[in-house]
C-alpha cells in the first residue's frame, strides 16, 4: 500500500526508548497522519505511487516534533515596566508583593476580551511552530476566579481545535492569591475546592492541574490539600516546585505521585531521590533562571545520573520568561545546566512527552506515533546546539501534513 509522505535523511534522530538504532541512515514513511515505518535503507518501490510525496532531507537533521510541556500561553498584557526593578535587584517575590508579577498579568487577563487572548496566544503559537514546537501544556492561572479561569481553558480547547499545534490543558488557580482573597488566602482555596475544582472537573475543562508550591504563595500543607483534592477529582498532577526556597516540593511530587514536578532549583537530594523511585517528570526551565538572573540553574546533571527523567520546556510567560522559542532554551541548558546535546534532544521529545502524558502518542519517531517531525538545517544534532541565536528549522510536519516549509507558515488559518 502506498504512503502519503515519505521524508529521507542520512540523520534520522528517532528519540526510541530502549532502542540502539536512535539515528538512522533511512526515512521515515507516513500515511493518514500517522507513522507507518522508520528504518534504514532505501525505500521500496512498493510504498510509492503517483500521490506520494518525498522530501529528500539528506544532508539536514530529522527530529520528532518538539514538545513544550509548561507554558503559561494564555494571558493579558506583558511586563516590559518590571525590567527596571529586576535590574536594580529586585526579586520575583518582591515585586510580586509590590502589586506586579502574577497579579498585574491577573488584571489585564481579567480585562482582555477573548479576541484579544486569541489573537496574542495565536501569535505566539505561531512562532512556537515556526521553531519546531508541535505541543504545548497551557496553564490557566491568571484568571484566578471562576470565569476567567474557564474563559482561558476554554480558549485554550477552542485553539487546540483551530491551530495545528496540539494543546494540552492544566488548570492552576493555585498560581498566586488573588487580591480579593489578599487578607484571607484560606477562604481562597476553599472558593478553588469547592467551586472552581469541581465545575472545571465536571466539564472537562483541563486534564492536569498544578500548584505554584513557594515561599509567599503556596505553602507545601495548603499544596498538598489541593493536590488530594484534585487527585480524587481525576486531575493529574503537576507542582511547580522548590524554584527559589527549598520547601519540600520534591518530596510532595514524589508523595503525590505527580506526572511531573517542575522548576527544582532548590530541591533537596531526599526529595530528588523519591521523585526518582515515584516516577515523576522533572520538567527543568534554565529560561527562567536565565531571565531572573538568579545566578543559579537546577541540577540537571545531578538528576540525569541520579536516574530522573529529565525534560525541557520554556516557561514562556509574561513575566519570568517571555520566550516561545525552544532552540533558545536548548542553549540555556546546555550552557547554563551543563546538558549534552545528546541529553537535550530526548529532554524536549520522549521525556517531554512524558511530562505530559503522552508517550504513548508523540515524542519518538516511531510506526504507530502521531507524525509529528520536523527537518532542520543542520547536519547534525551537534549542530543546532553549537549554532545558536537562529532558527533552524526547515519543514514541520504536523499529523502528516506540512505546515511550515522553507521557514514559513503554510498552514491555512482554522484548516488544520
Amino acid at each position: 500500500m502506498a504512503v502519503d509522505l515519505i521524508i529521507k535523511s542520512n540523520k534520522i534522530y528517532t528519540c526510541a526508548e530502549d532502542s540502539e538504532n536512535t539515528l538512522l541512515d533511512g526515512y521515515v514513511a507516513v500515511a493518514n497522519g500517522r507513522i507507518q515505518v522508520v528504518t534504514a535503507g532505501e525505500v521500496p518501490a512498493e510504498i510509492c505511487d503517483d500521490e506520494t510525496r518525498v522530501i529528500d532531507a539528506h544532508g539536514k537533521t530529522v527530529v520528532p516534533g518538539l514538545i513544550d510541556p509548561h507554558t503559561h500561553l494564555i494571558h493579558g498584557g506583558s511586563r516590559e515596566n518590571e525590567l527596571a526593578m529586576k535590574l536594580n535587584g529586585a526579586s520575583y517575590l518582591d515585586i510580586l508583593k509590590k502589586g506586579g508579577g502574577i497579579l498585574s498579568t491577573v488584571k489585564a487577563t481579567r480585562k482582555a476580551s477573548v479576541e484579544e487572548l486569541k489573537a496574542k496566544a495565536w501569535n505566539s503559537l505561531d512562532q512556537m511552530l515556526l521553531h519546531g514546537t508541535t505541543t504545548v501544556e497551557a496553564k490557566s492561572g491568571y484568571g484566578l476566579d471562576l470565569d476567567n479561569e474557564i474563559k482561558c481553558l476554554q480558549l485554550a480547547w477552542s485553539l487546540n481545535l483551530e491551530h495545528p499545534v496540539d494543546i494540552v490543558r492544566t488548570y492552576m488557580g493555585a498560581h498566586a492569591i488573588p487580591p480579593e482573597y489578599k487578607h484571607n488566602p484560606a477562604k481562597y482555596i476553599d472558593f478553588m475546592l469547592y467551586d472552581v475544582m469541581p465545575n472545571i472537573s465536571e466539564n472537562g475543562h483541563a486534564e492536569f492541574m498544578d500548584v505554584f508550591c513557594e515561599e509567599g504563595v503556596f505553602s507545601p500543607e495548603q499544596a498538598r490539600i489541593l493536590m488530594k483534592a484534585g487527585k480524587q477529582m481525576r486531575f493529574k498532577l503537576k507542582i511547580h516546585a522548590d524554584e527559589i526556597v527549598p520547601l519540600q516540593g520534591a518530596e510532595l511530587a514524589a508523595e503525590m505521585q505527580a506526572v511531573s514536578a517542575d522548576h527544582l532549583l532548590a530541591a533537596s537530594d531526599e526529595g530528588l531521590l523519591g521523585m526518582r523511585d515515584a516516577g515523576v517528570t522533572a520538567v527543568l526551565l534554565p529560561g527562567t533562571s536565565y531571565y531572573l538572573m538568579l545566578n543559579k540553574y537546577a541540577q540537571a546533571r545531578k538528576m540525569i545520573d541520579m536516574g530522573i527523567r529529565v525534560a525541557l520546556a520554556s516557561d514562556y510567560n509574561p513575566g519570568t520568561c517571555p520566550c516561545e522559542n525552544l532552540q533558545t532554551i536548548m542553549t540555556f541548558a546546555c550552557f547554563g545546566m551543563h546538558m549534552t546535546p545528546a541529553e537535550i534532544l530526548p529532554a524536549m521529545t520522549i521525556n517531554a512527552a512524558h511530562a505530559i502524558d503522552r508517550s504513548e502518542l508523540i515524542g519518538s519517531l516511531e510506526e504507530g506515533k502521531q507524525a509529528d517531525i520536523i527537518i532542520l538545517n543542520a547536519p547534525n544534532w551537534e549542530y543546532v546546539i553549537y549554532h545558536y541565536g537562529i532558527n533552524h528549522v526547515d519543514k514541520v510536519i504536523k499529523n502528516g501534513r506540512v505546515v511550515v516549509n522553507n521557514t514559513q507558515l503554510v498552514y491555512q488559518g482554522g484548516d488544520v
